[in-house]
């Protein structure tokens, strides 16, 4: 994403016009994006009014919707895993953006995981608790944050033109840039949740924070265009997670989260 303000340099003979891509500083650039999710294993604690129990070791997965329509549509764009971020260079080299990482979490059901704690009726349920462990059934806990983990950030980023390194020399057509950077936000997911038989809860809450890490590769076309892939990894604490309408009813849980993503985008001067 390197481009320039109108310059030009002085040889003895003529004037040569500097590339638009030359310089970044003083660009917005904006991108729209997939992405595919992954999660480490994490404990989730849950305490209402009559009980308080925690899973160990729960896994997770993402809910892709592969290459489809719905990234295109106005009205369908939220139902895809997305990213959209809009940034502006305050250096050649650095910018800071605002982004929203639409990642989607779904704890699978049927499965068998560490269990210690109480609630009341164990056994009602079908999740068939011995020996520490607990099957998760659909009766005792539907847990998703699909709509999504939402990861609303800050990034402060660096880009580096590799472009001379493979033997470009007109990179106002085409460009290969490096990127890398920090970003930290806060966590605003539409948990959908079921527990125990209580009213299910799908509402968007402030429930924590994460910090994050990033590298990717942009390739810059005609001098406005871009496309950029990503990879993203960083850690989740969410400490006040909405299950049930009750204020009283909330689970917490903290993971590692990994992510690829492939976006489009334009640079430009306002």
């Amino acid at each position: 994403m390197a481009f320039a303000a109108q310059g030009y340099s002085q040889s003895e003979d003529f004037v040569t016009p500097e590339k638009y891509t030359a310089h970044n500083k003083g660009k917005f650039y904006i991108y729209w994006g997939g992405n595919r999710d992954y999660y480490s294993k994490s404990n989730i604690h849950f305490t209402g009014e009559n009980y308080d129990f925690t899973l160990n070791d729960v896994p997770a997965q993402d809910k892709p919707k592969g290459w489809h329509i719905d990234y295109l549509n106005p009205g369908r764009m939220t139902i895809p895993q997305t990213n959209l971020r809009i940034g502006y260079f305050i250096t050649d080299k650095y910018n800071i953006s605002l982004g929203v990482d639409h990642m989607k979490y779904v704890m699978p059901n049927n499965r068998t995981v560490g269990y210690s704690g109480m609630y009341p009726e164990q056994g009602s349920y079908g999740e068939a608790i011995s020996d520490g462990n607990v099957l998760l059934t659909e009766d005792f806990l539907k847990f998703e944050h699909t709509d999504g983990l939402n990861y609303v950030n800050v990034e402060f980023c660096r880009v580096d033109d590799f472009s001379q390194f493979l033997g470009i020399a007109n990179t106002d057509k085409v460009q290969f840039n490096i990127t890398a950077g920090v970003g930290a936000g806060i966590l605003y997911p539409k948990t959908n949740s079921t527990l125990m038989g209580k009213p299910r809860h799908d509402d968007f809450h402030i429930s924590g924070y994460g910090v994050s890490a990033k590298a990717g590769l942009n390739i810059t076309f005609f001098k406005y265009f871009f496309l950029q892939t990503e990879l993203k990894g960083g850690y989740i604490d969410m400490n006040d997670i909405r299950t049930t309408p009750s204020k009283a009813d909330k689970a917490s849980q903290d993971f590692y989260f990994a992510e690829t993503v492939i976006a489009i985008g334009v640079i430009f001067r306002a």
